[in-house]
C-alpha cells in the first residue's frame, strides 16, 4: 500500500468516526442551539484543540502505552462519561432562553471553548480511535513519524471544522426561530442535555462490558 492510499484510508475512517453522532457532536449542537453560532463555533474550536492533543498523544506513543496497559482505559472512560453526564444534567436542570444579551457573550464562548476541549480530551471514542487506528497508520516506511502525525492531525482538524463547524452554523441560524419562543428554547436545551446524558451512560456501559 502506498502512502497516499494509506492516508486516504485513514481519512475515510476519520470521517466516519467524526460524522457519527457522539459526545462532541451533541455538545456542539447544544451550544449552537442555546447560544448561537458563535458559541457553537467556540465549542468546535475547543474540540479541535483537543483533537490536536490526541494527535500528539498518538505520535509520542500514549496510544501504544494504553494498548499494552489496558487497565488505564477504564478509569479514563468512566471519567469522560461522568463529565459528559454532568454537562447533560446541568442542561436538563437549566432554563436557558435565547435573547440578544451580548454582555456575557465572550464569557459564554470562552466557557464553551474550554468545555469543548475537555469534552474532546476525555471522550472515550477519541482514545479508542487513537488506540485502534494510529498504530496501523504511523509507519516508519512512510517517513518521519512526526511528519505523518502532523498530516494526520491536520486532516483531523479540517474534518472536525467542516463537520462540527457546519453543524454549529446551521443550528445557530435556526436559533433565530427560538428567540420569540422561550419555552421551545428551554425544551431544546433540556433535550440536548438528555441526549448527552444518555450517550454518556451508554458509553460507560459499553466500555465496562468490553472490559
Amino acid at each position: 500500500m502506498s502512502y497516499g492510499e494509506n492516508l486516504w484510508l485513514f481519512f475515510v475512517l476519520l470521517f466516519g468516526i467524526i460524522a457519527v453522532p457522539g459526545m462532541d457532536m451533541l455538545f456542539v449542537l447544544a451550544n449552537a442551539l442555546t447560544g448561537g453560532s458563535n458559541r457553537g463555533l467556540a465549542a468546535t474550536g475547543g474540540i479541535m484543540l483537543g483533537g490536536a492533543v490526541h494527535t500528539l498523544n498518538g505520535a509520542i506513543g500514549v496510544g501504544l502505552l494504553m494498548h499494552f496497559v489496558p487497565m488505564l482505559f477504564t478509569p479514563l472512560l468512566i471519567a469522560g462519561a461522568a463529565y459528559m453526564a454532568y454537562i447533560g444534567i446541568s442542561l436538563m436542570r437549566s432554563s436557558i432562553t435565547v435573547g440578544d444579551d451580548t454582555s456575557t457573550g465572550s464569557r459564554s464562548a470562552w466557557k464553551a471553548f474550554r468545555q469543548g476541549m475537555l469534552t474532546c480530551l476525555i471522550n472515550p471514542k477519541a482514545y479508542l480511535f487513537i488506540i485502534a487506528v494510529y498504530p496501523q497508520f504511523l509507519k516508519p516506511a512512510y517517513g518521519p513519524i512526526w511528519m505523518q502525525a502532523t498530516i494526520m492531525g491536520l486532516l483531523t482538524l479540517v474534518t472536525q471544522a467542516a463537520i462540527y463547524g457546519g453543524l454549529a452554523v446551521t443550528a445557530g441560524r435556526s436559533r433565530g426561530l427560538l428567540v420569540d419562543n422561550p419555552q421551545a428554547t428551554i425544551l431544546a436545551g433540556r433535550a440536548a442535555g438528555l441526549l448527552l446524558f444518555a450517550v454518556s451512560i451508554f458509553t460507560a456501559w459499553e466500555g465496562l462490558r468490553a472490559a
